[in-house]
Formats: structure tokens, sequence, C-alpha cells
């Protein structure tokens, strides 16, 4: 017989997917330490809340066996407690509730008044910018809007995030004081769409405005542009980035395909030649600019001729930065009613071919920065190295720098200045340099 422990609760948040969801459970751990909890981000605890993911099938694949580990972990009695919050419980409550009904509680992602309630905490409107930071002390993400309202005909995220809804500038500064003082030098402007920022506020796109507040933040030294979308960018915003030294070039802008038929289908509402003319316009206006973008392959209907375009536009643009994925059907979204006709094995095909252009292309910018002087940030030591970025590299997703631990000391979370001595397809090599 199992017999209750006296234990204090000890509240254990486990985030699964973007870094959206990181930020939420930031969030959700501020307010809940704020309450008086104890509170950890994916270490032991005897209560436990998982933030889930419900973007694509891999994604939900992952949330899903997270869930059931911790039932058995539940049924075992290494845990007393299981909450489910997040994307996947947004999209499929009841269907989760049916089939997983030993969870406490399932909670959507408009929920945190009612997940802290469940938790035994109060929401706190007061705590504006107040959370619990799990990235390394150096760098945040930075949510600026919640929701989108696009209609791409493969995304599901407006079904689990509703509509867009920007944040305020001043509550943004007042956010952005509070991490610069615990020490955050590098914002990670983060949304579902950058682009659209103020229209809903101000009645008009607005980032470059926000930005022109965020500089004068003291202590933030980096600020990083995540998840613009291409149709309606605001171009004063570049006019920003060119003349603030503390904006990052450095620009996500995920196009997902380039064919006219499929972006159509897509419903991106832009063309290739509209797509390539702001690619053009990117370059003109801060020519030193690193583009990262995402593509799609496999999407429904999607032609060898229409791979084989973009293939030939992947290698003519040379983007700084580059990720593939493959289609994932998706209930409920408008690609859905469409058949899902691209075997499998193709699209993989498909995006490893993308991936090895891209491969090449990466090796051949890297080699032309051999002998280059660059400011980095010291992320964190691994093995023999000290692991850092320059301004043209987001966390986790694009190149590194790597510099010899056994030759230089540096100290994590601070800015060196670095000589880049050798190039790999996705990673430099340097030293700190000399400065005379």
């Amino acid at each position: 017989m199992r017999t209750k422990s006296l234990k204090k609760n000890k509240i254990n948040v486990v985030t699964l997917g973007c870094s959206k969801n990181v930020y939420d459970s930031e969030v959700l751990m501020g307010q809940l330490k704020a309450s008086g909890k104890e509170v950890a981000h994916e270490e032991e605890g005897n209560i436990v809340v998982i933030n889930t993911c419900g973007f694509i099938n891999n994604a939900k694949e992952e949330s899903i066996n997270t869930i059931l580990d911790f039932m058995q972990k539940k049924e075992d009695g290494e845990v007393d407690k299981v909450f489910v919050t997040g994307c996947l419980s947004e999209r499929y409550k009841p269907d989760l509730q049916k089939e997983i009904p030993n969870v406490d509680q399932y909670f959507g992602t408009t929920e945190l008044p009612g997940l802290l309630k469940a938790l035994g905490a109060d929401y706190k409107h007061e705590l504006i910018g107040e959370r619990l930071t799990t990235t390394p002390k150096n760098y945040a993400y930075f949510k600026i809007a919640e929701g989108c309202d696009r209609p791409c005909s493969f995304c599901a995220i407006p079904i689990m995030r509703g509509k867009h809804k920007s944040t305020p500038i001043e509550t943004l500064v007042i956010e952005a004081e509070k991490l610069a003082a615990k020490g955050v030098k590098e914002l990670i402007l983060i949304a579902q769409d950058l682009t659209y920022y103020g229209l809903d506020l101000y009645k008009k796109r607005n980032l470059a405005e926000l930005l022109e507040n965020l500089v004068k933040v003291e202590g933030i030294e980096w600020i990083r542009l995540h998840y613009a979308f291409p149709t309606g960018f605001p171009m004063d915003v570049l006019e920003v980035m060119k003349r603030e030294p503390k904006i990052c070039n450095y620009l996500d802008i995920p196009l997902q395909h380039i064919s006219d038929d499929i972006l159509k289908s897509m419903r991106r509402g832009t063309t290739k030649e509209k797509t390539t003319k702001l690619l053009k316009a990117f370059r003109e206006a801060v020519p030193e600019m690193t583009i990262r973008t995402t593509l799609i392959v496999g999407y429904p209907g999607e032609t060898e001729e229409n791979f084989q375009e973009l293939k030939q536009w992947v290698a003519n643009m040379r983007f700084e930065r580059l990720g593939c994925f493959t289609y994932s059907h998706e209930e409920n979204t408008h690609a859905y009613n469409l058949e899902d006709n691209v075997p499998e094995d193709i699209k993989q095909d498909r995006a490893n071919q993308i991936m090895e252009i891209q491969s090449q292309i990466s090796w051949e910018l890297n080699q032309a920065k051999i002998g280059q002087t660059l400011k980095v940030v010291i992320d964190r030591k691994e093995g023999n190295y000290f692991v850092g970025r320059t301004e043209f590299d987001s966390p986790d997703v694009d190149n590194e720098v790597l510099i010899d631990a056994s030759k230089t000391y540096l100290k994590t979370g601070e800015f060196t200045t670095v000589t880049i001595t050798d190039a790999a397809d996705f990673d430099l090599y340097g030293e700190v340099a000399v400065i005379n």
C-alpha cells in the first residue's frame, strides 16, 4: 500500500517544443515562485507540469510519450500529481481526457490562472516581466506577441494560440529592464509573427518603434529578431538595424517554399518574384545581414518540377542559415483537405538534398571567415572547448564558435573578441584575439 509522503511539494516544469513554450514555462515558474512554491525546470519533483507542443506529428508524439512516461511514474509512486498544459492540450483536450484520463488536469494555452490555482498558487497581475529564466544567464527569449492572424494552409498555430495580440511597448520595456538587471545581455525577440507587431494596438506595424525603445535599455547588448513573416515586412526595421549597433545583423524569416503554385496553395500571400525582390532589398539595405530561413518539402501536390525549382533557388540565394522540414498533415488546417500525396521517403530525400546544398554553402561562407576577428558571446563550456556565438548566430539552431579551453580561460556569459582560425560546415574555430 502506498503511503503519502510528508515531504514538501516540489513542482517540476517540463518544457517541450519551441522557444515560445520556453517563455511560457518561465512565466509559470515565476508566478509559482512568487506564491512561495518550490519549483524546478526538468529536475526532480513530486508534482509535474508538462508544457506540451502540438505543432507537427513528431512533436505531438514526443508530447504524448512524455505524458505516458510521467503517468507510469505516478503509478509507480515516484510522482504524486501530473498536470498537462500547452499546445497539445489546447488542441486535443477532449481526446486526451478520454485516452489518458489519469492526468490530474489538462489546461490550454490561455488558462494560466486556472493552472496556478490547481497548483495552489495565485495569479499575480503585477508580475510584469517576472520570469524564472531557464536559458543560460546571458540570453533570454523575449515574446512580444501571442497568436497569429495569417491564413497559412499547413499551420495549426492559430487553432492553438488564437488571434494575434501584441504586448504594449511600455510593458516590454519593463520586462527588458528586469531581465537586464538579472544579467541578461541578449534578447531574442519571438512571436508567431514579428512582422505583424503593433497592428492591433497601434494600427500600424510598429516593430521599428519597439526596437528604438529596447536599445535604450542599459545592459542589453544584443537584440535578435526571430520569426518575421515576409508579407508586409516593415522595411523601417532595416534602417534601425543599420543604425543601432545593439540590433544584431540577423533576421529569421521563414519562407517555406518558392514555387508560385505551392506558395498559392500554402496561402502565403506572396510569389517567387516578390520574395526574391524582398531578399534583395534586405541585402542592399544591410549588406552584412545574416538571413535564416526555413523551408517545407513534400507539401501536397509538390511535383519534382516544383522541388527542382526550390533546389535551384536555394543554390542561387546562398542563405547564411537554413533549416528544412518535411510536411506534416495536420487536421483542422486548410491543407488537410488536400491529399497528402508525397510519400514519406521522398519527403525525407528532398529534405536531405536541400540540406546537402546548404551545408556546402555554409562551408564556403565559413571558409571566408577564416582570419576575421569577431565579437563572440560565450554560452557554455563543453568538453575541451568554450562554446560561443557571433551576432550572426542564434542559440541551438545556428553555427557555434569553438575556442580551445586548455589555452584560454573564458567566463560564460561574457563577450570576447575571437580571431577565426579554422572552419567546418556549421562550426568555426578560433583563438582569443590579442588586442595591441
